[in-house]
Parts: structure tokens; sequence; C-alpha cells
């Protein structure tokens, strides 16, 4: 309960950690309503709002009965196949060779999520524990 509901407040943290210098020098230039909240205002405001969203994630997580731990490695994966291919897209605007380099990777990655979700479905719960599955992944992951 309690890392998921600190969890979004790293996200907080570090982009005010990116913006500080700019926050300094280039917010206090600008315009503002007269109705804008105090600048002391903003940190607990978020504060709050973080805080709620990450409880509230972790209460649906909990309401959902969690991740069951022979899915765990599946979705790990799933999620690392998902970002090569979008920083794939992200890259191909800038280069097109750096995404080309990256083809590889991503077509290794789509064949151990397949292996992974073929263990996943083909195997009684008993036997594709986490352990077995994280096995796979990382030898995988070894060997690419």
């Amino acid at each position: 309960m309690l890392g998921m509901t600190a969890l979004p407040h790293l996200g907080g943290f570090y982009g005010g950690y990116i913006t500080r210098k700019e926050v300094k020098n280039w917010y206090p230039t600008l315009q503002k309503p007269s109705w804008r909240p105090p600048n002391a205002a903003f940190p607990v405001v978020w504060t709050c709002l973080y805080t709620g969203m990450g409880y509230g994630s972790y209460l649906v997580w909990k309401e959902l009965g969690g991740f069951t731990e022979d899915a765990v490695a599946l979705i790990e994966i799933m999620l690392l196949t998902g970002t090569v291919g979008a920083t794939m897209v992200s890259w191909y605007s800038i280069s097109r060779t750096a995404t080309l380099l990256m083809a590889p990777y991503l077509s290794w990655l789509c064949l151990a999520t397949s292996l992974n979700y073929c263990i996943w479905r083909d195997n009684p719960r008993g036997k594709r524990r986490v352990g077995h599955l994280f096995c796979v992944l990382r030898i995988i992951c070894t060997f690419s």
C-alpha cells in the first residue's frame, strides 16, 4: 500500500527537478490571472493529489485481487516490448537508422513475449509460478 501510494510522488519530484530552473527564472515573468493560487499552494495541492491517486490505485488493485504471481513476468515483458516499440516510433522522425537498429531487439522481445505467454497459457497454475517465468525471461534476455 505504501509503495503504490508513494509512487506518483516520484513523478512529481522528477518533474520538479527537471523544471526547477525554468520555474524560478521563466515563471515569474509571465502574466498570471488574479485568481491564481499563491505559490505555496502548489506543492500542498500536488502532494494531496498524488497521494490520492496512489492510494486510489492501490484500492483498485486490491479490489481486483492484485497481481497473480503467475502473470508478473508476462506483464513485465509486455510492458518492456511496448516501451521499446514506443521508443522506436518516437525516434523515427529523428533518425531512421537509430530506429532500425532497435528492430532486432523488438523482434527478439516479441519472440520472448510470445514464449512467456504460451508458457503461461499452456501450463497449470501450479507449474507456471513467477519463478519459472522470470527464469525463462532472464535466460532469453541474457542471450539477447
